[in-house]
């Protein structure tokens, strides 16, 4: 597990929250939307270093 790769997850899942909100304060749906994406390109990314982790302890 990469720690430099999960911060950058964890910050582009307060990226898009922050896009998310800013975007229900203007009513700007399209904001919203690629708020959402990001959060959820975080989350696959979080997946991805969750299975990595596992793979790693399997091995040892």
């Amino acid at each position: 597990m990469s720690i430099e790769d999960r911060a950058k997850a964890t910050a582009k899942d307060v990226e898009g929250k922050v896009q998310e909100a800013g975007g229900k304060l203007t009513g700007d749906r399209e904001a919203q939307l690629k708020g959402k994406a990001k959060q959820a390109e975080a989350d696959v990314r979080h997946s991805v270093e969750d299975v990595k982790g596992q793979a790693k302890r399997a091995i040892d």
